[in-house]
């Protein structure tokens, strides 16, 4: 049964190139755009293996597609290699590396405890298999010590954006080792989140989830604390990683807009209505699509996701393809790069310039989202709840989502500019109630 019920009741200067000038052009716009920065000649290996002159060729070549911002990956035994111990060399290298994105006019948000990257999960060695990195106290105060000594470091750089607390710690919070009740994991969230902004107040802090929280019921991390905690939610919204591009297809609307789903989905859990989304990942690998396909697949998902009010930006993954020198990786992880290992444009890259510098013309503004689907009470918003908001963006709905349990919570419904409820398929009951 479905039915409907009308109810009666952050920017800054970024940089713009060429094909082969990386020269900075200021641009006013509404979003950020950005790119998951990857090493071209060391991978994340740099750390150890440092090369500023190679990353600054790379940062150049990040600059010519017109990003504003990158998003950078530490290395979490290679900067604390002891429980108390903080390396100096790799804090004087990541303070490098800013000062370098800084020459290009690039803003830069560290992700730290990582922990889970491309396949490969970093684990430092003093951590024990009996230690939970989640509620362990010994790891709770050697992470504390890490984020101290960062922002001790590069807290005041007029680079740092903020902290992105790790990557992906769904994944490792899967794992039997680390023994992680949702408690656990909310509380760790929301703890060491609130810890990054005592260390740098007012900054753009974060924690970069992937899709497991949001879609599935296989994750630790509760919706509404993901939702809640630091100063941006963070989506990574990945077509095939999520089954959306099975599902759909290449040219299907579910896979083009799933980014837009995901970030109207988070908005449905935060309290604010106008605190802002990020889509932090978003990627397509050459053996996923045709060329065509991909070109399509980047000017329509970067246009969906600018349509979301409160976007902050849009980081694309990533800046480079990785060395195939490097073994053990998944095949898909060695060309997701918008650049080649030796810093030429790919057509991928071309694609995401080409839509980054349309989208800055064009000036668009978010769409007005007064019509909204009700997800249900202990219904998991997989892809099933979600061919019901791609049915609405094939009939040209700007739509967005609400949960059951705030249908009546008119200032929440207004904050938010909610005029039409879309009850979709429920019970007789349901739509009774409301």
């Amino acid at each position: 049964m479905t039915g409907s019920r009308a109810l009666s009741t952050a920017a800054r200067s970024t940089n713009t190139a060429s094909d082969t000038t990386p020269e900075q052009v200021n641009v006013d716009h509404g979003a950020r755009f950005g790119v998951n920065y990857v090493p071209g000649k060391n991978w994340w290996y740099s750390w150890v293996d440092w090369d500023p002159k190679a990353i600054d060729a790379d940062l150049k070549a990040v600059s010519s597609l017109g990003m504003d911002h990158i998003r950078i990956h530490c290395l979490w035994p290679v900067f604390q290699p002891n429980a108390t111990y903080v390396s100096d060399v790799a804090l004087q290298r990541l303070e490098s590396l800013l000062d370098i994105a800084d020459q290009y006019g690039l803003d830069v948000i560290v992700t730290v405890f990582n922990g889970w990257l491309s396949g490969f999960d970093f684990r430092p060695d003093w951590v024990s298999e009996d230690m939970s990195v989640f509620s362990h106290e010994d790891v709770l105060r050697a992470q504390g010590l890490l984020l101290e000594a960062i922002a001790a470091r590069v807290a005041s750089h007029v680079r740092f954006l903020g902290f992105d607390l790790a990557n992906e710690p769904s994944v490792i919070a899967a794992q039997a080792r680390n023994r992680t009740t949702s408690a656990d994991a909310d509380r760790w969230l929301s703890s060491l989140l609130a810890t990054c902004e005592q260390l740098a107040p007012g900054r753009l802090h974060s924690v970069g989830m992937d899709h497991l929280p949001w879609i599935t019921d296989q994750s630790s991390f509760s919706r509404a604390t993901t939702a809640n905690t630091g100063t941006v939610t963070a989506i990574h919204a990945w077509s095939y990683f999520t089954g959306a591009l099975e599902r759909y297809g290449p040219s299907g609307v579910g896979t083009l807009h799933l980014p837009e789903y995901m970030l109207e989905l988070a908005k449905a859990y935060q309290d604010d209505p106008d605190r802002p989304v990020w889509l932090q990942e978003t990627g397509v690998a050459l053996e996923w699509m045709t060329a065509q396909e991909r070109e399509a697949f980047v000017e329509q998902t970067i246009e969906s996701s600018l349509s979301v009010p409160s976007l902050w930006g849009i980081t694309w993954w990533c800046s480079h393809d990785i060395d195939r020198r490097f073994s053990g990786f998944a095949e898909l992880e060695y060309d997701l790069g918008l650049l080649t290992v030796e810093n030429h444009i790919k057509p991928l890259g071309a694609s995401v310039r080409d839509a980054i510098l349309a989208a800055r013309a064009a000036s668009r503004v978010p769409t007005r989202r007064s019509t909204a689907l009700v997800l249900p009470r202990n219904t998991i918003p997989d892809l099933t709840f979600a061919d019901r908001f791609f049915t609405m963006v094939e009939k040209g709905i700007p739509t967005t989502i609400v949960l059951e349990e705030r249908v009546a919570d008119s200032d929440h419904l207004a904050g938010r500019g909610i005029e039409t409820i879309e009850t979709g398929a429920f019970t007789e009951e349901y739509q009774r109630d409301i």
